[in-house]
């Protein structure tokens, strides 16, 4: 065999594995900083649940936080003749298995009935007249009424 017909190989170029060596922190970061962003952006009701302002003139005002573990605070006070404004916030968001993350605040007495969207809050104002305490829940899931942790009280007094 004569040399013309044998090809010389020459030594791979490390010169692709050096700018990806070179360029590997900066991707790592960028991805890293993607997920951090997305979980930020899931979790900001469940990180900041009072970064919503109150109703603007409400008088009284409370927020109810809803999540698969419970309707969060379980006693309300208010007094009769003052209006009151609930804000119900869902914590769930919409891939939950039970509700798609909608949450409700009931009370049937007094014809309130809301439903907050996953991980969002819906409002409402209302005036109780008559002192008593009112059962509030949620019958969106989790039991519902019949489950202890999704209900609480409201107490009107005068």
């Amino acid at each position: 065999m004569s040399k013309r017909n044998v090809k010389q190989r020459s030594a791979p170029s490390h010169s692709r594995t050096k700018r990806w060596l070179e360029w590997r922190p900066w991707a790592f970061g960028a991805i890293l900083l993607l997920v951090l962003g997305t979980a930020v952006w899931f979790l900001k009701p469940a990180l900041w649940p009072n970064s919503l302002a109150p109703a603007e003139g409400a008088a009284n005002f409370v927020e109810v936080q809803a999540d698969m573990s419970g309707l969060y605070p379980k006693v309300i006070q208010a007094k009769v003749g003052e209006p009151l404004t609930v804000r119900l916030v869902s914590l769930d968001n919409r891939f939950h298995i039970d509700g798609g993350g909608k949450h409700g605040f009931a009370i049937d007495e007094l014809g309130v009935d809301l439903v907050a969207p996953p991980l969002g809050s819906v409002e409402t104002t209302f005036t109780p007249t008559k002192p008593g305490e009112y059962e509030f829940y949620c019958d969106i899931c989790c039991g519902g009424r019949a489950n202890p942790s999704m209900q609480g009280k409201l107490i009107v007094e005068l």
